[in-house]
């Protein structure tokens, strides 16, 4: 067995005298202060495996001929010198910080980052890579935030864009001298277009937004969650285009591999932040927004791990 840590470590094998009959043969290393591992052969004379006994980064594994190997420390020069390079911390591979830009109306102003879309991010990719922007007002459609936006009609609003305006006014010093290794885009609306009745080009918009931002970074690469609609008004009584709003959603999730969406269907019970009893609301309960929250992560997360190619 060996066993590393520290920077000068002793290397030993209790198999090593088993195979040639000769006593164990002592090495010191030297190595980072960071590195801790615990070695083992694997089988009779077979493999030697490696795995970082604090942080799970890799483990690795060597098919010497062992005899041979005892009889020469050129080996484990050799050989831990490729384990080394293998075994360096994941955060270095890293190449900036991870920006997520949150937005939309009310069922994302009830969202609260720090409850638990932030700390899960945090967790994943280290509290210091990552930038966390959200901006969101309630009662709003798209048009206010994709500035291309027109009605089924073909009809042209005076005014559109001017709360995407004032995300970005969120997002630029935050992002101001920073370099990003990703942007997820993370995006709960639509039940003002539901109401509405623009669900018809609410797809549209939605590709239109993400491309305005993406443009605006000049990026390629920007991920893109969207928050699925809820179950509130499965029958359309209120909400005329509920259900084609979250068909739509889906539809654009599933148009790209950086794009994804989250269900909320279960979100809309129980107690909302005011400790009033909901059931199916418009809303959702403050447990719920923490799930939702939890669930924007998590697919973001897959995403960045994901890092498809091609859009």
């Amino acid at each position: 067995m060996l066993r590393l840590s520290g920077a000068s470590t002793e290397l030993s094998t209790t198999h090593g005298a088993q195979a040639t009959g000769k006593p164990p043969i002592g090495v010191k290393l030297s190595l980072p202060p960071h590195f801790k591992f615990l070695c083992t052969f694997v089988g009779w004379r077979e493999s030697l495996k490696c795995t970082p006994k604090e942080k799970p980064l890799h483990s690795v594994s060597f098919a010497p001929n062992l005899a041979a190997a005892m009889k020469s420390l050129r080996f484990y020069s050799i050989a831990f010198a490729a384990m080394f390079s293998l075994l360096q911390p994941a955060e270095a591979a890293e190449d900036g910080k991870h920006l997520f830009i949150l937005s939309g109306q009310s069922n994302m102003q009830g969202h609260r980052p720090d409850e638990a879309f932030t700390p899960a991010v945090k967790a994943a990719l280290g509290k210091d890579n990552v930038i966390v922007v959200q901006d969101a007002m309630g009662g709003q459609p798209i048009q206010r935030w994709w500035k291309a936006w027109k009605s089924p009609e073909g009809e042209k609003p005076k005014s559109t864009g001017d709360l995407y305006d004032r995300l970005m006014d969120k997002v630029r010093p935050e992002i101001k001298g920073q370099k990003l290794a990703t942007v997820t885009f993370i995006w709960m609306q639509g039940e003002r277009d539901a109401k509405m009745r623009w669900g018809k080009v609410y797809a549209a918009s939605l590709k239109g937004l993400h491309k305005q931002l993406s443009k605006d970074l000049g990026r390629e690469d920007v991920n893109f969650v969207i928050g699925r609609l809820s179950d509130f008004d499965m029958k359309n009584s209120r909400y005329p285009h509920w259900i084609m709003v979250r068909e739509e959603q889906v539809k654009v999730a599933k148009s790209s591999k950086r794009f994804s969406w989250v269900n909320t269907d279960d979100l809309n019970d129980g107690l909302n932040r005011r400790g009033k009893k909901i059931e199916n609301d418009l809303h959702y309960s403050a447990e719920g927004y923490k799930t939702l929250g939890k669930r924007f992560a998590a697919s973001a997360l897959k995403l960045i791990k994901n890092k498809p190619s091609k859009k």
